[in-house]
């Protein structure tokens, strides 16, 4: 940026940016779009708890092992911890330059340009915008089930027709149920690659022939939270299709692989037209707190980084798979840094007995079993599950 570049220009320069700016001072939202906050009654008998729901019910006393909301307990990086005390003298000014910075940082990287960037104080801001997005359009969402709920069932509670679309029998995302399940009333498709709570992928070749073909008729939005832990994320990404312009829509997040769970950071990548339909439903980057901005920046794309917490995810994930087979549990192939198997007790008891012993995991029914998810956790966590799962198996 030009050192003589005043105020009013840098604003002007910064498209989405500014925009977002806008939104802000007008109390975030428009009022005609504030009643879509109003949630309605539930039509289908699908029953969901979101993983800040589940900790806000957590004991107030320290557990021995929280292994149940998929957080990294590896990072965040030195780099974003030392930004971050750097930051601290001068976060009373808003970070609009290092967020700036970061989205062209993005946007270079990826091949896109700058304007195709929504950054947000993480995706799920971005998944709530589009959720209202699609709850004001009309129409309805076609997602796989179970997977990552947090946008499908926000826009159900707004009164938005969802299809749940089941698993197939190796526990992937039906994509060609899901496509016949499109209709005229489609208004979007939702993807989480690689599932959650299942940990795991696509075929990436599968996957982009039924975005190429989807596209054309409704937009599909990719949520891409655990695509840093695949061995090859760029080919796994669709974030190509972005960049040729189809009308897809990439949401990615700080919060798994970079540690930044507690310090929210976010962004999605889209056609401009539609970056500036979900942006006035966001609060976008004036969300994001100047010491983030700051570590993200510096964080992002730190290779090195990224292929040490890999490391220490695979040693912990052999552990905690270690354990399972010590005690003749099966579970589900993992591409993430979660595990699922199924459980011999019924779901909410196990968690609870796992509590009882300091050990928080996650439960879930479908395919007529009970299911356990587990985080990776460090390796002595990983041993304080084995020890409370020795007990109750």
């Amino acid at each position: 940026m030009a050192k003589n570049m005043n105020r009013k220009e840098w604003f002007k320069s910064s498209g989405t940016l500014l925009a977002g700016f806008t939104a802000l001072s007008a109390g975030i939202l428009p009022r005609s779009n504030r009643a879509l906050y109003a949630r309605k009654p539930i039509k289908s008998s699908r029953t969901f708890i979101s993983d800040g729901e589940f900790l806000a019910r957590l004991p107030v006393q320290e557990l021995r092992a929280r292994l149940s909301a998929n957080e990294n307990p590896f990072g965040p990086s030195d780099k974003a911890k030392e930004a971050i005390r750097q930051s601290i003298d001068g976060s009373y000014r808003y970070g609009f330059q290092d967020i700036r910075a970061l989205s062209e940082k993005i946007a270079d990287h990826e091949g896109i340009d700058q304007n195709q960037i929504l950054m947000a104080a993480g995706s799920s801001q971005i998944l709530l915008a589009a959720a209202i997005y699609i709850s004001h359009k009309g129409g309805n969402i076609v997602t796989g089930d179970p997977s990552y709920a947090d946008l499908p069932s926000t826009a159900e509670e707004m009164g938005t027709e969802v299809k749940w679309i089941p698993l197939k029998d190796d526990f992937c995302l039906d994509l060609e149920g899901m496509e016949a399940a499109i209709d005229d009333d489609t208004s979007m498709v939702y993807i989480c690659n690689p599932n959650n709570p299942t940990a795991t992928v696509l075929d990436p070749g599968e996957l982009d022939s039924f975005c190429r073909r989807v596209s054309e008729k409704v937009p599909v939005l990719i949520d891409e939270a655990y695509i840093e832990y695949l061995d090859e994320p760029d080919v796994n990404s669709m974030m190509s299709l972005v960049t040729e312009g189809y009308n897809v829509i990439i949401a990615r997040t700080f919060s798994k692989m970079y540690g930044f769970a507690g310090l929210r950071v976010g962004y999605m990548a889209a056609r401009e037209e539609m970056v500036n339909k979900i942006l006035p439903l966001s609060r976008g980057f004036a969300s994001i707190s100047a010491t983030s901005a700051s570590a993200a920046l510096a964080a992002y794309n730190d290779t090195e980084f990224i292929d040490v917490t890999k490391q220490k995810n695979r040693e912990s994930k052999e552990a905690l798979i270690s354990t399972l087979d010590r005690e003749g549990y099966e579970h589900i192939p993992s591409s993430t840094n979660f595990v699922m198997f199924p459980v011999r007790l019924p779901g909410e008891r196990f968690v609870q007995e796992m509590l009882n012993r300091g050990v928080s995991v996650r439960s879930w029914t479908f395919a007529e079993k009970n299911w356990c998810r587990v985080t990776v956790g460090t390796l002595p966590e990983m041993e304080q599950f084995a020890q409370a799962f020795h007990e109750i198996s």
